[in-house]
């Protein structure tokens, strides 16, 4: 049975304790992230507003489905699904890719922030869903943190699910504070050489590990209501590929609380063993068919021959929290740093916002622009008109002086034939 900390009497999203000056900074630094990103761990500074970068997305995000789900952990999916929205492009390049036509590709509706906070709202009030579940999220986060902003102001009051392959930078996972109550982060693969070969992305691993340990740290442990749905927790998907689960699931238990009640689309379990002589994953027990007592007997071998290699691993695994210690103190040197950090921040956010003073002023200036060339447009319009009024009228004044000037000639001719008449009379 559930208890405290673990299990919540109520749940408020954390969205909703942001107050509006730090709202206002997540915003600036999203539309700053938007011109110059740099919270993808490739940092390829594009500017999104002009073009697109690696992961496929410009200013606007391209969303494939947007649908409750009940594909994911049953407490999140609950009785009625999960808001899932599936976005469209990433950042890696898994060339195992089980949505390739939507990661590899732009297919999809493109979507503006606000456009974006609105599908949240009808989510939780048409599809009646448990929580927003993003997936593929980590290529858009500058857009994702503008969303969600904007849907606490229309009312959104449901938990934000970040559902990511781990490719997230820390500065990233910093934007998200205070925005994201539950992280599902999916770790992949652990040596460089891997990573390389299958996800094109040579440091995988070692962002995966940084970012996984921060969003732990942000959210904590898996925490239920008593309805069972989860609310808040950072725990890892153990989906990583058989060559690298060992030292995946090791790392994973030695930094992070070992995760409850999760598993990865009923295809692993947090609990099922790896055989490391084989370099093959061991189908967990419950996978088994009840009567098939020959897998069950091999399973059990191998499983012993699993827990004596486990005890050979401390070795690695002493290295691995010294290596964990010394990221720790980079971690504390970077701490140090932050101030200055924060105070060019500080200096970006009122550079935006001259920038978006400046923008206003400019388009009112334009809008005031317009409406003048409107006006003579109008001016020039009936000009015209008045101009066409007064040519015909002159062409008729023409045609009557005309007429008139015949008229004067012709008596001027009948009076010279009558002084003819006249003269000829008279002699």
């Amino acid at each position: 049975m559930l208890a405290p900390p673990f299990l919540l009497e109520d749940y408020i999203p954390r969205y909703q304790l942001l107050n509006p000056l730090q709202e206002s900074k997540k915003r600036s630094e999203a539309y700053v992230h938007l011109g110059n990103c740099k919270l993808c761990p490739r940092l390829c500074s594009v500017n999104h507003f002009q073009k697109r970068g690696i992961c496929l997305v410009g200013a606007s995000v391209v969303v494939n489905t947007i649908a409750p789900h009940f594909g994911e952990e049953p407490c999140l999916q609950g009785h009625t699904g999960g808001g899932s929205i599936f976005f469209s492009g990433c950042n890696l390049r898994c060339i195992f890719c089980q949505n390739h036509d939507i990661a590899h590709q732009e297919n999809g509706f493109h979507l503006n922030p606000e456009e974006l906070a609105e599908r949240y709202i009808k989510l939780q009030e048409t599809g009646n869903v448990h929580d927003i579940n993003l997936v593929t999220p980590e290529h858009v986060v500058h857009q994702i943190v503008l969303s969600i902003l904007k849907a606490k102001e229309l009312g959104l009051q449901l938990p934000m699910v970040y559902n990511t392959s781990s490719f997230d930078s820390l500065a990233s996972i910093e934007l998200l504070e205070g925005l994201v109550d539950i992280y599902l982060p999916n770790f992949k693969v652990w040596h460089n050489s891997t990573s390389k070969r299958l996800l094109k992305a040579e440091n995988y691993a070692e962002v995966a590990m940084e970012s996984i340990i921060a969003m732990h740290a942000q959210v904590g442990d898996l925490c239920f209501t008593p309805d069972g749905l989860a609310k808040k927790e950072g725990t890892v998907k153990p989906a990583a590929l058989p060559a690298d689960a060992r030292v995946q699931t090791e790392v994973r238990y030695k930094e992070i609380n070992r995760p409850r009640d999760m598993d990865d689309d009923d295809n692993w379990s947090t609990t099922a063993e790896f055989s490391f002589d084989t370099n093959r994953a061991v189908l967990p027990s419950w996978s088994l068919p009840p009567d098939h007592e020959g897998a069950k007997a091999a399973l059990k071998r191998r499983t012993d021959r699993v827990n004596a290699a486990i005890e050979n691993l401390c070795v690695a695994v002493n290295v691995l929290a010294g290596t964990a210690e010394e990221l720790t103190g980079r971690w504390k040197t970077k701490e140090e740093e932050s101030d200055t950090f924060k105070a060019a921040l500080d200096g970006k956010v009122e550079e935006a916002k001259r920038f978006e003073a400046l923008y206003k002023e400019q388009r009112a200036e334009a809008n005031r622009l317009q409406e003048e060339k409107r006006v003579v447009e109008v001016a020039k319009v009936e000009a015209e008109g008045e101009r066409d009024k007064l040519r015909a009228e002159w062409e008729k004044a023409k045609e009557r002086q005309a007429m008139k000037e015949a008229e004067r000639q012709k008596r001027k001719e009948e009076r010279q034939a009558r002084k003819e008449q006249s003269r000829k009379d008279g002699k």
